[in-house]
């Protein structure tokens, strides 16, 4: 059986453009790209790991806002539950520790990545509640 694998990201709006971040060659998934966040850990809400996770990988603290989508995706490690919040900075500017690359786009260039599975319905869902 697999193991179910809590995950959350954050869709961090700043100036109308969406930060997205490029996981590493050494990751699962690796050159994808995610919204960043983490797992969720024992005891912790979603917000919580959200808060915690964006401060350890990205030395930045954020707000969170309104939930947009929980996908549920079997891959090969695992099946993962991504929920995803909006977002948007409140200290610090967002850095590489975990990630390769970030690049910050309009909701209308999102689909020009290459998006790791579970972030994919979030994509969608931000382009319907942001693209007039």
């Amino acid at each position: 059986m697999k193991k179910n694998i809590h995950v959350v990201g954050a869709v961090i709006i700043e100036n109308g453009k969406i930060l997205c971040a490029q996981r590493g060659a050494t990751k699962a998934l690796a050159y994808k790209w995610e919204f960043p966040g983490g797992k969720i850990e024992e005891g912790e809400t979603p917000q919580a790991a959200l808060k915690r996770e964006i401060d350890e990988e990205m030395h930045c603290s954020i707000e969170i806002g309104e939930h947009i989508e929980t996908t549920v995706y079997e891959y090969d490690f695992g099946i993962v539950h991504l929920s995803t919040f909006y977002c948007r900075l409140l200290n610090g500017k967002p850095m590489l520790t975990e990630h390769v690359d970030i690049s910050w786009l309009y909701p209308d260039e999102l689909m020009s990545l290459d998006w790791a599975p579970a972030d994919i319905p979030a994509v969608h869902r931000i382009q319907k509640d942001l693209i007039t």
